[in-house]
């Protein structure tokens, strides 16, 4: 099932965050003109697209194994298998997990979002992250609001200008959340390639995408208030939780996992 899921209309003259990511992580659902924006990155972006999607794997399945079944996942995009039902239903089957996104480029896809495990739950809210209030009146009528949650945003919240108030979003959808639940985290760096500033945003500028990559003190406040787990506020190469980290490599990535008193 989906929720407020209108007909979907693609404007293929524009690039969308969603697609251009999709192309990062070599998929087949973009258009030249999201193309371009992702050839006009540095070649290493589609390494740092990888890695995020590497930590969401490493971060949800071990909130599964630590018994959290329920995810709201917002700022979803295309699907990329695995996605997050697949990683956590595979290790706590009756887990329920929605998805939200308000791109259209991701409503085509929304079946695929859709497809768990038969004990288990999947839905997808077609919702702007910007109204986290409308995003958690929906979310409630499908997940247990007194029983633990993990919220994740991932590779998103640099999409938010600051007059956006992306601290705001945050803070509104963390409150909302009953204790023992968790933040997932991801936000886009310069901070381990100095020689990148201002290119990243210049070529999604040119797209018309608004992107405000930050330094990991202005990550920081994004965890207000919560328990960082261990390893804390690191690069996407270094969060690991059961197995070593491999040999450290730099990363475009700030990424942390808290837990809400």
């Amino acid at each position: 099932m989906s929720a407020g899921v209108p007909r979907a209309r693609i404007d293929t003259s524009r690039p969308h965050p969603a697609r251009v990511y999709d192309w990062l992580l070599g998929g087949k659902d973009n258009y030249p003109v999201d193309r371009e924006v992702g050839q006009a990155l540095p070649d290493e972006t589609r390494g740092n697209a990888a890695r995020n999607r590497a930590f969401m794997h490493r971060a949800v399945a071990w909130l599964a194994k630590n018994g959290v079944d329920q995810f709201l996942d917002i700022g979803s995009g295309i699907p990329t298998e695995p996605n997050v039902h697949q990683v956590v239903q595979a290790i706590e089957p009756a887990a329920r997990v929605v998805y939200v996104d308000s791109d259209p480029s991701v409503l085509p896809h929304a079946d695929a979002l859709l497809t768990g495990t038969p004990e288990g739950f999947t839905d997808f809210l077609h919702a702007d992250a910007r109204r986290p209030a409308a995003i958690l009146e929906l979310a409630r009528e499908r997940l247990d609001f007194e029983r633990p949650i993990a919220l994740s945003l991932l590779a998103m919240l640099h999409f938010l200008p600051d007059d956006e108030d992306p601290y705001g979003v945050v803070r509104t959808l963390v409150k909302a959340l009953p204790s023992g639940s968790y933040l997932v985290l991801s936000h886009g760096t310069v901070d381990q390639h100095p020689e990148w500033k201002g290119k990243i945003e210049a070529a999604y500028a040119k797209g018309s995408i608004p992107l405000r990559l930050r330094s990991r003190s202005e990550v920081e406040p994004f965890f207000e208030g919560l328990d960082l787990v261990a390893p804390g506020l690191v690069y996407a190469t270094e969060w690991y939780q059961q197995e070593p980290a491999p040999k450290a490599e730099r990363s475009g990535l700030h990424v942390g996992v808290a837990r809400v008193p």
